[in-house]
């Protein structure tokens, strides 16, 4: 285990929330940590997908609420946790691979957070996902806020923030929170199945479309860079024997009469 997580490598890599005994609450110093896990295995070549879980029966019940006011500085003593948490937010947004949350249980506040930073969220029947500032006078940070509203429109980012309510599983699939609601008993498996799917799929496709899915959200150009990345399919000959392994046969030669 490393500061409060544990990791698998693989094509298929796991990042586990490991702390049972506080339910997976979120350290100051998992926050500081985690930028630095997710590091080697976005530069590893061999690793394909990132999945993020949670050890136990609850993926995260938030921050560790003892931290929040334990700052060094009497003006602000959330600063230095409020810096750690959003350079992990950041850290997992925009780690190139494909990364899935799988949930089970509670994924609450800083749970939360890194749920939404993931591509896709898989849940189990019986699970609960909410965010909680309202409940403790916290200001959430406009960063955070963006993932939110990015991901669930401007209704719900209001429901969710104004309440502090816990959705079921149900209730955040409907809201796009959650992609995919499944039995508790078939939740690894169904994960194991699309990760799978990501796998057998272009690599290179899979991260042109997530740098310009990041590109389009931040309002930038996403142009340069994508024609950047067809290039390097059509240099490397991806697309050909793709186009032949999907046909079957070789590609057709055409000629003039």
């Amino acid at each position: 285990m490393n500061q409060g997580f544990s990791i698998v490598t693989g094509e298929v890599s796991r990042l586990v929330i490991d702390r049972v005994d506080k339910r997976n609450a979120l350290t100051r110093q998992m926050w500081e940590a985690l930028p630095g896990l997710l590091e080697p295995l976005a530069a590893d070549p061999a690793v394909k997908v990132l999945v993020v879980s949670g050890a136990g029966p609850t993926f995260s019940a938030g921050a560790d609420i003892t931290e929040l006011v334990a700052g060094t500085d009497p003006n602000d003593p959330m600063a230095e946790i409020r810096t750690a948490n959003l350079r992990a937010q950041a850290a997992l947004r925009q780690f190139p691979k494909p990364t899935l949350a799988v949930i089970r249980g509670h994924c609450i506040g800083g749970g939360l957070e890194i749920a939404v930073n993931c591509d896709f969220r898989f849940a189990a029947h019986g699970s609960t996902l909410g965010v909680t500032p309202a409940r403790i006078g916290v200001v959430y940070p406009p960063a955070a806020i963006k993932v939110l509203l990015d991901l669930v429109g401007p209704a719900t980012t209001k429901y969710l923030l104004f309440s502090g309510e816990l959705l079921s599983a149900g209730q955040a699939e409907l809201k796009g929170l959650v992609d995919r609601v499944v039995a508790a008993d078939d939740l690894d498996v169904e994960v194991d199945a699309f990760a799978a799917k990501l796998v057998a799929r272009s690599q290179l496709t899979i991260r042109s479309a997530k740098e310009t899915v990041t590109s389009l959200l931040a309002g930038e150009d996403a142009e340069p860079a994508a024609d950047k990345r067809y290039q390097e399919t059509i240099a490397s000959g991806e697309l050909t024997e793709g186009v032949r392994a999907f046909t079957g046969k070789r590609t057709p030669r055409f000629r003039w009469n």
